[in-house]
């Protein structure tokens, strides 16, 4: 079993966002598995039944919510999870749609973030890591999204010097195309979502255990990095 933390060997508490499907969901499963405790937060009832899980239903695009919900969780790692994608080629935009985007992938991490930064600072240790997708450099059809997920990015690099001196980590695991409901949406069929050269989509126990491994102690010497899970999607780019 990888080492969680070396801090008295206590179960240590993630909040994991989007943990009742896709990415979220394989990231909290493993996690339980390896002895983390989960605050599970998504719109959706739970999906996880276990005795170091608990489940928060919270509306991420209300930032009241996030701040009562958040203020006094004392955590230990926070996963940014949660996140829909919808295409539109420019000249079709829903601005709406945009902004609930930023507000998801974006705004929310930046609140949750900042509430639960000050008890990891006061244990000096702490990990955040958020999901970012491959096209934040840009991809047709997907400009709103792809500019939420590359605002997670520079956000994780500047807040990861930040905090260096504290013992926490701030970084970004980036997937290609993932096996998830997301990428069967209809509302896809416009921008379908590309085949990486090793012939399938990347799988989401797969970046749960990247994930996994960035929160543990072997990875303290990793902060302020976009890491891409790209099944070679990414070469000669």
């Amino acid at each position: 079993m990888m080492e969680i933390y070396a801090l008295n060997k206590i179960p240590k508490l993630a909040v994991v966002t989007g943990s009742s499907s896709g990415i979220g969901l394989s990231i909290t499963s493993l996690l339980l598995d390896q002895g983390w405790n989960i605050l599970g937060v998504d719109r959706s009832l739970p999906s996880v039944d276990h005795a170091n899980y608990e489940h928060l239903i919270l509306d991420l695009l209300n930032d009241d919510l996030i701040h009562e919900s958040m203020k006094n969780i004392q955590a230990d790692a926070f996963v940014h999870a949660a996140g829909f994608l919808k295409v539109a080629n420019i000249g079709d935009l829903d601005l709406n749609v945009g902004a609930e985007m930023w507000h998801l992938h974006t705004h929310a991490a930046a609140a949750i973030s900042n509430q639960l930064i000050n008890h990891m600072k006061s244990q000096s240790l702490g990990r955040i890591v958020y999901i970012g997708s491959r096209v934040s450099s840009g991809f047709p059809g997907r400009s709103q999204y792809a500019a939420t997920k590359a605002a997670l990015v520079a956000m994780a690099k500047s807040w990861a010097v930040e905090v260096a001196s504290s013992g926490i980590t701030v970084n970004v695991v980036s997937p290609a195309a993932t096996q998830t409901a997301m990428t069967n949406d209809p509302v896809r069929f416009s921008s379908q979502p590309k085949l990486p050269p090793i012939g399938r989509f990347i799988k989401p126990e797969e970046i749960a255990h990247l994930v996994a491994f960035l929160l543990s102690s072997s990875a303290a010497a990793i902060t302020g990095q976009e890491i891409t899970i790209c099944g070679g999607s990414s070469l000669n780019h």
